[in-house]
């Protein structure tokens, strides 16, 4: 059998995350996942996702780390971590950088993937940053990206021709819904919302943006949202999507 390529995968535990990880697996390379605890408020339902996903692809616990950093905490930067600051409630049709932003994230994001590539000694970082329709986070962009990689490379001692593969930064969130489902990725597993860690808000950005995605492709999201009633009756044609997508889950790894 021909020996699988290590990479870096970065992990938060949402949609987009979990999708880039699903391509990475596909592609026959062998993940290595870092997941950051910086302080965010959904930091206990974020974590949860990342182990839950981790288990589900059989990722060893050698091939994980999870890193905590309180220095966003203590700058009081962002509505997504800041407590006396409220996450406001979703405007997909604005194109300003909202409160949510946390200054340079994916620039730490990705020096402590750098770092952990030239320590296991591989080349391929697995990022899953998205431009087309999320918020308009400059740290998500393809130049951006680019840079970074170059950057990277005159800074390390031994990553000349490191890759940073952003494969989902031109796809709207619908596509990315409808590739995730096409992998079998469990994406009942992962997690979206800014705000709450029980239930999805169902009223943020990230929320807003991953509501939309179900809806633009015809399904319903397997989360639980606080902004619909828990008893609300769900379309049969809801209820057989649902099922076909926990058996997918459940021979995907047989």
């Amino acid at each position: 059998m021909e020996e699988k390529q290590k990479c870096v995968v970065l992990l938060s535990g949402g949609m987009d995350s979990l999708t880039t990880l699903a391509i990475a697996i596909e592609q026959n390379y062998e993940p290595y996942l870092i997941h950051l605890n910086y302080g965010q408020k959904t930091e206990e339902a974020e974590l949860k996702s990342f182990n839950k996903i981790a288990a589900f692809y059989g990722i060893q616990e050698e091939q994980k780390i999870v890193c905590h950093t309180n220095f966003f905490s203590l700058l009081k930067c962002s509505s997504l971590i800041d407590k006396e600051m409220e996450i406001p409630k979703g405007n997909l049709e604005s194109k300003n950088i909202p409160s949510t932003y946390v200054p340079f994230r994916n620039g730490l994001l990705l020096s402590l993937a750098v770092s952990y590539a030239e320590k296991i000694g591989c080349k391929t970082i697995f990022f899953g940053a998205v431009s087309a329709d999320s918020s308009a986070y400059p740290d998500c962009r393809e130049e951006f990206i680019e840079k970074f990689r170059e950057c990277a490379e005159k800074g390390t001692s031994s990553l000349q021709g490191l890759r940073i593969i952003a494969p989902l930064v031109n796809l709207k969130k619908s596509q990315i819904l409808a590739l995730a489902t096409r992998l079998g990725a469990p994406i009942h597993y992962s997690w979206s919302c800014y705000k709450r860690n029980d239930l999805a808000c169902g009223e943020c950005d990230s929320c807003l943006l991953r509501l939309r995605a179900f809806q633009e492709i015809g399904s319903s999201d397997p989360i639980p949202y606080a902004k619909f009633s828990k008893d609300r009756e769900l379309p049969k044609v809801d209820k057989l999507v649902r099922l076909k997508r926990l058996l997918t889950a459940l021979t995907s790894r047989t």
